[in-house]
């Protein structure tokens, strides 16, 4: 039996990131002879082991050959005989298809440190094609690993476009949505989707999002112009204000309402807050997106034009704004709004470092507006309606104090 460090731990210990799971491959081995060990089996579709005392994976080494359709389709030989070699090569990428033995020493049979030298993103062989899956993947690494220059390399990207005219259609949602959220989280989630886009995977898996390039946006707010442009800035100025994979979520989808604008109606897109709404409904169906991301993304879509304009609307109607948003019960939620309409304010050509005074004015109002002495009102006989009316018109009244008094 011999054991070796293999994949990401690898990888991220040669580019000198923090290593989060480390993940062991076993040549050599039968399950029966890890059971005898003192592993614990854990896989389902193939032998996986769990060191009960670090937590840590371990798997056999195997072999995957196509048996049919879609990710599923394999399969996969895990006798003794499998060597290192057979394993690695069925990985994905080159920098994913490294493996370390106890030594220390690097076993790299496919350029993996070559790659890494070059920020390259290659696939280690033409078997990558076999799983539509790995599309998704590498448009992921890609997101995650772009502030260190890396790029995808031509071949791979021509495999990957291949795979999206064949079969990336025939993914679960559940895959798809797995990935996206990952690559959500990453430091640039929006070359996940500048990529999928480039692969043409994008017009399969959401399209639409894709539809957004190309649709012109009225120079006055929008010097960048381009719909599918400004979503990716958008989504890229969400990314530096957080981490929050729900507020960046809601930063992609605020404008796919302008992709059913009629050509005869460019640049304008009236509405387009509205008709946004049952699009990204649609889409967190298919996709089954978790709630709390379809939530937000309806929100900021409906509302993120009332945000813009928080100088111009009167007390009452921020009052809506802020009911609307659960602000009274959820402020969490209304930070999450005002973050998603921040970026889209900053997501503009020349617009990047302007200070985003609406949001302020927005939270401003809230903060003087949401502590209601409820008891004295009901001492004073109201109840009921009248209660909530009475509610409303004291939060309207600190509402419009606060934007009097409101300065930056």
């Amino acid at each position: 039996m011999q054991i070796f460090l293999v994949g990401g731990a690898v990888r991220d210990k040669l580019l000198g990131l923090p290593i989060k799971d480390r993940d062991y491959v076993v040549v050599g081995s039968t399950p029966q002879q890890m059971l005898d060990a003192g592993f614990q089996e854990v896989g389902k579709d193939f032998p996986v082991f769990i060191d009960p005392k670090t937590g840590e994976e371990y798997a056999l080494a195997r072999t995957e050959r196509k048996s049919g359709k879609g990710y599923k389709g394999f399969a996969v030989d895990f006798s003794a005989a499998i060597t290192l070699e057979d394993d690695l090569i069925r990985r994905d990428l080159t920098i994913n298809a490294m493996a370390q033995d106890t030594d220390g020493s690097i076993i790299d049979p496919h350029g993996g440190q070559q790659d890494l030298e070059k920020k390259i993103l290659r696939h280690v062989s033409p078997a990558f094609a076999e799983d539509p899956l790995r599309v998704l993947r590498v448009a992921r690494f890609a997101a995650r690993f772009h502030h260190l220059g890396f790029n995808v390399a031509n071949e791979t990207l021509q495999l990957m476009t291949e795979l999206a005219q064949s079969e990336i259609a025939e993914l679960t949602a559940e895959r798809v949505w797995q990935e996206t959220q990952r690559a959500l989280e990453t430091e640039s989630p929006w070359v996940y989707f500048e990529v999928l886009r480039e692969c043409s995977a994008l017009k399969v898996l959401i399209p639409e999002l894709d539809k957004l390039w190309g649709i012109p946006n009225p120079a006055q707010w929008h010097p960048e112009i381009d719909t599918g442009i400004h979503t990716m800035m958008v989504l890229e100025q969400a990314a530096k204000k957080t981490k929050d994979p729900i507020v960046r979520f809601a930063a992609l989808f605020h404008d796919l309402g302008k992709g059913t604008t009629p050509k005869s109606e460019w640049p304008r897109h009236k509405g387009h807050e509205s008709t946004g709404v049952p699009i990204i409904k649609t889409v967190c169906k298919r996709l089954r997106i978790p709630k709390d991301y379809q939530e937000l993304a309806v929100q900021v879509s409906r509302y993120h034009l009332h945000c813009h304009k928080m100088f111009e609307l009167r007390p009452n109607t921020i009052l809506k704004v802020l009911k609307a948003l659960k602000a009274y019960r959820n402020p969490e939620l209304l930070k999450q709004f005002i973050i998603s309409c921040e970026a889209d304010f900053n997501g503009r050509l020349y617009n990047e470092d302007k200070i985003y005074k609406q949001g302020k004015l927005l939270w401003q109002c809230y903060q003087a507006s949401k502590d209601i002495d409820t008891q004295a009102l009901i001492e004073k006989g109201y109840a009921g309606k009248k209660l909530g009316e009475a509610i409303d018109l004291a939060r309207t009244k600190l509402i419009k104090a606060a934007k009097a008094e409101f300065k930056y």
